[in-house]
């Protein structure tokens, strides 16, 4: 099957395909060493067939060209059908995309007879075959079909270009993806699938919520705004969180007792961890009332978070930095493999950190601090005037005016806002990590302090990391340099891409699902868009 077609070379085009801004302009020459003889169908439409169908379907919309390509390198051989019927592959993508619909609840793909047409011929039952003029109209819509379903599904059906979403989104090449489909005969659509691998851990989590809202969810929990439950405790309230557990399936096996065991114990850190709380084992309102946030509500979450992971480029084979806002946490990846993790504090609500992806290039080792001119002129002048020491007392310096105001900077040292060093990635928003003398603050479950950049609680670290491989730089070296009473500027030998990301519904690597707040409210007006009607 398709030996003209090497699937080595089409998954290679494909992925080097997925950001180019114009994906589907691609030069297609017609493949005429495709015969008959050497086919997998032994049906063929011609180019007239093809543009009689375009012209009747909306002309020269965005599927013609794309249409035109892949029957153009196929030498116009049918896609989904056989000379006996339906493809093997045909009846898998039917069924990824069944699926799709139905857990997304994206009903602008369902096409009422094309589907009554397709589920009719997939009928184990049915002895139906469709007529040549039947089969060929039904190829080319499915063809077009296809091509609406992998821009839904794969690069996302919401513009986020006016959601506050500043990382370059996903390009998906329909027409190769399209190929590697065939190439591979519909077998093992999950490694197929142009997804990244976050989205593929908590599309899993989405089915199974969607198994249990069909059997009618979980029950609210009481529980007293006062109350905490300690473990080792007996208490009525103890049966019902076992099972509400067992219901959302942490639990496997049902316990009715009232009795707080080391067994729930555990579990129950593991959800607090998920929901970003101390792991301390104790029942708190706080805890109650995440578990009793209803089934319905945690599967539009997913639905919101899952649309936002499908704009997302597939996970970069190098090393990368992933900063998730409402987790407050940065985490380090070689590859598929996370490195570290550490805790951070981002931009208050009034001053939220921007979700945007660039390059880190440089550390600098004891920075000033440029202070920005709406800090200068809403913090620093009306301290300066209550107190005309401040500037001294801060170890500020003014060095200068810019349209009427001065122009300020803190000096290197242990008070400096920017603690011992900061880690540029240049960008227009002038965000970028930095050390903090404020420690207290990563004691912290909330941590939207800042006013946009986002603070570490483990620079030091940080710094050694990244320059692990620059051999001037050891650790003394490095050490002594965030001490240091001058600024140092270092150029990274392998600049390193850092993404920040907002997303509030997760599974980590350890197959834990994670749920925060939207602190921003980027979900409420991602909703306002993924469920309008």
């Amino acid at each position: 099957m398709f030996k003209n077609i090497s699937l080595l070379l089409l998954i290679t085009i494909f992925f080097s395909n997925c950001n180019s801004q114009s994906p589907n302009a691609i030069a297609v020459q017609r493949d005429t060493t495709i015969t008959p003889a050497t086919s997998f169908s032994k049906l063929f439409l011609d180019s007239l067939m093809l543009e009689t169908f375009i012209k009747s379907n909306q002309g020269e919309n965005s599927s013609a060209e794309k249409l035109r390509n892949f029957y153009k390198g196929r030498n116009y051989q049918f896609a989904w059908f056989t000379e006996d019927g339906l493809a093997e592959h045909t009846r898998s993508f039917w069924n990824l995309h069944n699926n799709y619909i139905n857990y997304f609840g994206d009903t602008s793909l369902k096409f009422k007879l094309l589907h009554k047409q397709i589920d009719m011929l997939l009928d184990e039952d049915s002895t139906i075959k469709l007529e040549k003029s039947r089969m060929l109209l039904a190829d080319m819509q499915l063809t077009k079909h296809f091509f609406e379903y992998s821009n839904h599904a794969y690069a996302g059906k919401v513009n986020s270009d006016d959601l506050q979403w500043n990382i370059p989104r996903k390009k998906i090449n329909a027409v190769l993806l399209l190929d590697s489909l065939l190439a591979r005969e519909g077998k093992n659509l999950a490694a197929w699938e142009p997804v990244n691998l976050f989205y593929k851990r908590l599309k899993e989590k989405l089915v199974l919520y969607y198994d249990i809202n069909k059997t009618g969810g979980w029950k609210v929990i009481k529980f007293e705004k006062s109350r905490t439950i300690e473990p080792g405790g007996v208490d009525p309230l103890i049966s019902e969180i076992k099972k509400r557990l067992y219901i959302s399936g942490v639990i496997k096996i049902q316990d009715t007792s009232d009795t707080y065991t080391p067994e729930l114990e555990i579990v129950l850190k593991q959800m607090q961890k998920g929901f970003g709380f101390a792991a301390d084992g104790v029942i708190n309102p706080q805890l109650v009332f995440q578990l009793n946030v209803s089934v319905k509500e945690r599967l539009n979450q997913m639905l919101i978070n899952l649309e936002r992971m499908r704009w997302l480029p597939e996970q970069p084979s190098g090393n990368f930095i992933l900063v998730n806002i409402p987790e407050y946490r940065l985490h380090v990846f070689e590859g598929s493999k996370k490195t570290f993790s550490m805790d951070i504090v981002v931009g208050k609500t009034a001053h939220s950190t921007v979700i945007f992806t660039r390059q880190l290039t440089h550390v600098v080792f004891s920075p000033y601090w440029n202070i920005p001119r709406s800090i200068v002129r809403n913090e620093i002048i009306p301290a300066i005037n209550r107190n005309s020491n401040y500037l001294a007392k801060m170890n500020m310096e003014r060095t200068g005016f810019s349209d009427g105001l001065p122009v300020i900077r803190q000096k290197p040292g242990g008070a400096n806002a920017l603690g011992r060093v900061k880690f540029i990635f240049p960008n227009s928003y002038n965000i970028y990590f930095h050390d903090t003398p404020s420690k207290s603050l990563f004691t912290k479950e909330s941590r939207a302090f800042s006013h946009g950049c986002i603070r570490l609680a483990e620079p030091e670290k940080m710094a050694i990391y990244l320059l692990r491989m620059q051999p001037d730089w050891s650790v003394e070296k490095i050490k002594a340099a965030m001490s240091a009473s001058s600024e140092k500027w270092v150029p990274l030998t392998n600049k390193i891409p850092v993404f920040i990301t907002y997303f509030t519904s997760w599974v980590d690597s350890e197959g834990l699902l994670n749920f925060r707040d939207d602190i921003y409210g980027h979900d409420k007006r991602l909703a306002k868009e993924l469920f309008k009607q």
